[in-house]
């Protein structure tokens, strides 16, 4: 046998291959590419330092983790990497600081559009005092303006928008004791013209409509009396049907008469002392003796009414005209400031109720903004003044590409809805619900306790609750807008004119 040599040793044939001779084949086992790494993110400097001139080191590797996610994932982490760019339409309000671009707010438009996450055109605003609120709210409602909007200032606390009037040619009503001007929150406005050409079914239909506003007011005016420190004069069943009678009476329904006669809450109020049989009769009460004793404390809340703080404001005929083609209207309530929060809150319901009444039935495109400042004010005067303020807002959705209504609100923090009630009350419920009915929400510059009180309730998320507790404290008119489930960063600019005439803080350089 030849010896092997150092070069061929080695290179025999193996196993598989002399089995393949006698027809026999191995199954071969199928070679694995290596895996392929992912490339690092950083390349992380060596500890003792790269061996170049001006190189650091590094003592500990960094944190750095990869995530893979879906678009619809990112913006849990990032919220403002996927909100999708609004149309260029309504009022141009500044710059949208992510991408550089012009930011317009067209509410309706929005609603009207399937590719815009709003369902209804209503504005919350939250910022702290001396952030730019003001100059927000009235450059949108100025801007508006050549698209046909017309502002509606339902009872204006500071007089913030008095100059505005006046530059527009309007002189604001003022609703104050001493002065002219009264309000009927009682009046049937637009619903009761020509109420004798009407038919029985559109009767009917109006009615419906003036007596529900009317049971809703003053149930939200009874109901913001105090018993004592605790507790506020009940409005039930009984209540309302007590007051629905008497109203009915009052204007001649009762009575079927082809043409409603307007009343006054001192009317109701006399009606309820002195109840007639056909009232009694009708609340089905066994006598008068009876009635009296089971309506006293209705009686004693709109006496108080009639007879207390508020005595000679909204208990005659409204004896002004208002002119609803003119760009703006204003009611100055700010002379009512030394009555106290709770007159004022009620001064705001008896004029958010009349303004409602007036607007009932719009012209096809008219739109308006109404403007309510001051929301908390009304907001602690019950669950039947948070329930007002709730039909308010539910109107709008519905009025869109008609005549419609923008309700504006502006609050200062988030705990101006929390403050009706205890956390678990019926008012405290229906005031969190508010947020659902507005698809717009300004969020302002605020301390960081109230951003974490914004991030509960809205789910702002780390970084958006970082921007308005720092970015948008450095300067006035910053602030995140939320439309819908998107959320832009934007910086309101005003023209220096603007600035002069949305300038709020007059009063209180003049003070100092």
């Amino acid at each position: 046998m030849p010896t092997t040599t150092r070069r061929n040793r080695g290179s025999g044939r193996d196993m598989a291959a002399l089995l393949s001779d006698f027809g026999h084949d191995l199954p071969t086992i199928p070679t694995l590419a290596p895996e392929a790494k992912e490339p690092r993110i950083f390349k992380y400097a060596p500890r003792r330092g790269a061996a170049r001139r001006g190189r650091g080191w590094a003592p500990a590797s960094a944190p750095a983790q990869a995530w893979r996610m879906t678009s619809d994932q990112a913006p849990v982490f990032w919220p403002f990497v996927s909100a999708p760019a609004l149309p260029p339409t309504g009022a141009q309000m500044g710059v949208d600081q992510l991408s550089g671009g012009s930011f317009y707010c067209d509410p309706f438009g929005w609603v009207l559009r399937d590719d815009v996450p709003a369902t209804n055109p209503n504005i919350f605003q939250f910022a702290k005092p001396g952030s730019g609120k003001s100059g927000t709210t009235k450059a949108f409602c100025t801007r508006m303006m050549p698209f046909g909007y017309r502002t509606l200032v339902t009872g204006d606390v500071k007089d913030e928008y008095e100059s505005l009037c006046r530059a527009l040619g309007v002189e604001p009503f003022v609703i104050a004791p001493g002065f002219w001007a009264r309000v009927n929150p009682l009046s049937m406005g637009p619903l009761g013209d020509g109420w004798e050409k009407l038919s029985a079914e559109e009767a009917q239909r109006r009615a419906t409509i003036i007596f529900k506003r009317w049971l809703v007011l003053v149930r939200g005016l009874v109901g913001s009396m105090k018993i004592d420190d605790e507790r506020r004069v009940p409005f039930g069943p009984d209540e309302s049907d007590v007051v629905r009678n008497a109203l009915a009476i009052l204007t001649g329904y009762a009575a079927g008469n082809t043409v409603l006669q307007e009343t006054t809450i001192p009317r109701l109020w006399d009606l309820l002392r002195n109840p007639t049989e056909e009232l009694v009769r009708a609340c089905e009460y066994a006598n008068p003796r009876v009635f009296l004793d089971e309506t006293r404390l209705l009686r004693n809340a709109l006496g108080e009414l009639v007879t207390g703080t508020l005595a000679g404001l909204f208990d005659d005929f409204t004896n002004i005209e208002v002119d609803w083609r003119a760009p703006i209207q204003s009611f100055s309530l700010s002379r009512l400031d030394g009555l106290g929060d709770e007159a004022v809150g009620i001064a705001l319901l008896c004029m958010n109720s009349w303004g409602r009444g007036l607007r009932e039935i719009a012209e096809p495109g008219d739109l308006r903004i109404v403007v309510r400042d001051e929301v908390w004010k009304q907001m602690r005067l019950g669950t039947a003044a948070v329930a007002s303020f709730d039909a308010d807002l539910r109107l709008s959705r519905g009025m869109a590409g008609k005549g419609g209504d923008i309700q504006f609100c502006n609050l200062h923090k988030p705990s101006d809805l929390l403050s009706v009630g205890d956390a678990d009350s019926q008012a405290a419920m229906i005031a969190k619900d508010l947020l659902e009915l507005a698809d717009i929400k300004i969020l302002g510059a605020q301390k960081p306790r109230v951003a974490r009180e914004l991030d509960s309730m809205l789910g702002l998320g780390p970084i958006a609750q970082d921007l308005v507790s720092g970015w948008a404290m450095q300067d006035k008119g910053r602030a995140l807008w939320c439309i819908g489930d998107a959320t832009y960063k934007v910086q309101t600019v005003l023209h220096p004119l603007e600035k002069k005439l949305y300038y709020t803080n007059e009063a209180i350089e003049a003070a100092g």
